[in-house]
């Protein structure tokens, strides 16, 4: 069959037409469709305040109000109390005729959590200028966590001067909370010690200091 100018026209257009079908289907195929996740984007990891399971991969927490948010997770770990965030008071709890017992506080207004636990370090100012370090007890100590307002404290055991004589007058306790190092300085609440106490070799009570241990938030008395 003879085709005229206008039909070998209307066959081009129809040709063309088809290739351009061809072509936008084939680019659809080919596509990414509205939420699609392309092949090699990676999922996004939520760090916000509140996952569980926080101490995992990074390990590398400032300690910036750690413990105080996500309730229920036990792994986080507590920061130890820090010497400007307690309120440290001392009080005579002595009972005895012979040996003395000064009770040391630590009250939590740091408005976080943090752990006390261990040996305050202990050292007593004479009326003199002198220092006597005070020894451990040797007893065991245990880890404690204080909530904001909450107390832990340790008592130090003296010798009580019944000598009669004037003793050696302590006039301050410098108190340093365990894991650190800034001391605290606080009035001496008691008696003098008899000249001989620290050093006495006999089987009288000795000069030493406990370890921390938990108690309730009222001051002590």
């Amino acid at each position: 069959m003879k085709l005229t100018h206008a039909s070998k026209t209307l066959l081009a257009g129809l040709t063309l037409l088809g290739a351009l079908s061809l072509t936008a289907c084939n680019n659809d195929d080919g596509g990414v469709k509205a939420g699609d996740t392309p092949s090699g984007a990676k999922p996004t990891v939520s760090t916000g305040t509140g996952s569980s399971g926080g101490t995992g991969d990074s390990g590398t927490s400032s300690g910036s109000g750690s413990g105080s948010s996500g309730e229920g997770n036990t792994d986080t770990e507590v920061d130890d109390c820090r010497s400007d965030e307690l309120e440290v008071t001392a009080a005579d709890n002595t009972t005895d005729k012979t040996e003395g017992v000064i009770t040391v506080q630590f009250k939590n207004g740091g408005g976080r959590d943090c752990a006390l636990s261990g040996y305050a370090g202990v050292d007593l100012k004479t009326a003199t200028g002198d220092t006597l370090s005070v020894d451990r007890n040797g007893d065991q100590p245990h880890p404690h966590v204080l909530k904001d307002g909450e107390s832990a404290a340790f008592n130090i055991t003296f010798p009580v001067n019944t000598t009669g004589g004037s003793g050696v007058r302590i006039t301050n306790i410098l108190v340093t909370p365990p894991n650190e190092t800034k001391t605290v300085t606080i009035a001496w609440p008691a008696g003098s010690l008899p000249v001989s106490g620290e050093d006495s070799s006999d089987s009288g009570p000795k000069l030493s200091v406990g370890p921390v241990g938990k108690v309730s938030d009222s001051p002590a008395s």
